[in-house]
C-alpha cells in the first residue's frame, strides 16, 4: 500500500462532506475516517451500517463512531492505542516512518487548528481529533485529516499545538496498521450486509426519539436559563449527532440499494433535526419557550419506518 500523502491545497473530500449535505460535517472521528478511506481510494459508504444503534443517552444521543473490528474486516485497517512515554511528535514520527502508509490519530485541542477558523481557532478550547499524515518536526510541518478535509499546518501554529499536546497529560493517541488487502466489489457489499445485520440485533429496543421527546422539557429548561455558549454545546452533542448519523445511515442504505422507505425517512430526521435546531437557536436567544410537537410526532414516525423498514430488509 503506498505512502498516504495527498496534496491539501488540491484535496477533494468525499461527497459525503459536499457543502449541499444537511450535515456537510457530522462529528471528528467519522469525518476524519470518512476522508482518510476517501484518500486510500476507498469507499467510506461501507461502513456505516454501525449507524443503526445509535440511542438516546439521557444527555446526548450515541456520539457515534466506526467500531475498529468493522475497519479491519472491510478495510484490512487495524487500529490500535499508541502509547505516549516520550513527545508526541518523537512518536508519530516513529510510527510514519515504520508505516508511511500508515495513519496516527491524535486528540488535540481545536483551538490551535486553522482550518476551524471561524469556529474554534483561537477562540475556544475543544477537543477534536485529527489523523496525522506527516509530520515534520524540523520543518514544523504537518499535514493531517481533519472534519471534512485534509489541511496543513506549521510554523506558530504547530509549536503552539504540540506545546498543548506535550502536558501535563498526554493525549490519546491511535495509530493504523494496514493488513489484509481491503475489500472490493460484491465482497465489500456482503461483508458490509452482514455488519449491518449485526448492528441491528443491538439496536435499542425503544424508540431513540421518543426518549429524547421525554426528557426535552428538562433540556429546555436548562437550555433557557443559560447563555447561547452552551446551547452550541447542547446542539452538537444533540440534534446535530441525531441528524448527522441519520443522514449517513441513509446514505449506506441508499449504497446498499436497501429500502427506498427507509432512505426517506433517514432524510425526514435529518432534516427534521436541523429544524428543531433552528427552533431552539430562536427559542434560546429570546428566552422564550418553543412546542415542537409537530417535528417530534415526524421525527418519532420516520424512525420507526427507518427501522422498521431495515429489520424486515436485513434482520
Amino acid at each position: 500500500m503506498p505512502a498516504l500523502r495527498p496534496d491539501p491545497a488540491a484535496y477533494t473530500p468525499h461527497p459525503l462532506h459536499a457543502g449541499d449535505r444537511v450535515w456537510p460535517e457530522t462529528n471528528c472521528y467519522v469525518d476524519l475516517w470518512i476522508e482518510a478511506l476517501h484518500a486510500r481510494g476507498l469507499e467510506p459508504l461501507a461502513m456505516l451500517g454501525f449507524t443503526v444503534a445509535q440511542d438516546f443517552e439521557g444527555d446526548q444521543f450515541t456520539f457515534f463512531k466506526p467500531p475498529l473490528e468493522d475497519l479491519e474486516t472491510l478495510y484490512g485497517l487495524r487500529v490500535q492505542e499508541l502509547a505516549i512515554y516520550d513527545s508526541v511528535e518523537a512518536h508519530v514520527v516513529e510510527q510514519l516512518e515504520r508505516r508511511p502508509e500508515g495513519l496516527v490519530l491524535v486528540e488535540v485541542d481545536g483551538f490551535h487548528l486553522p482550518d476551524t477558523r471561524g469556529t474554534s481557532y483561537g477562540v475556544t478550547h475543544v477537543k477534536t481529533t485529527v489523523g496525522i499524515a506527516e509530520l515534520d518536526p524540523a520543518a514544523r510541518r504537518m499535514a493531517y485529516f481533519h472534519n471534512a478535509g485534509f489541511f496543513a499546518l506549521d510554523g506558530a501554529d504547530y509549536d503552539r499545538l504540540f506545546a498543548a499536546a506535550g502536558g501535563p497529560l498526554f493525549p490519546y493517541v491511535e495509530f493504523v496498521k494496514p493488513g489484509a488487502a481491503p475489500l472490493t466489489g460484491g465482497a465489500l457489499v456482503a461483508a458490509s450486509l452482514e455488519l449491518m445485520r449485526r448492528h441491528l440485533a443491538r439496536r435499542p429496543a425503544g424508540n431513540p426519539v421518543a426518549a429524547y421527546r421525554a426528557a426535552f422539557p428538562r433540556h429546555l429548561d436548562s437550555l433557557l436559563s443559560r447563555p447561547m455558549a452552551y446551547f452550541h454545546l447542547n446542539a452538537f452533542n444533540v440534534l446535530r449527532q441525531l441528524g448527522a448519523n441519520f443522514e449517513l445511515l441513509g446514505a449506506h442504505v441508499r449504497w446498499l440499494d436497501g429500502p427506498a422507505d427507509a432512505v426517506e425517512a433517514c432524510a425526514t430526521i435529518a432534516e427534521g433535526a436541523k429544524a428543531l435546531q433552528f427552533q431552539l437557536a430562536r427559542a434560546v436567544a429570546r428566552k422564550k419557550p418553543v412546542d415542537p410537537t409537530e417535528t417530534f410526532d415526524r421525527l418519532e414516525r420516520a424512525h420507526d419506518t427507518a427501522l422498521g423498514a431495515l429489520t424486515r430488509r436485513y434482520g
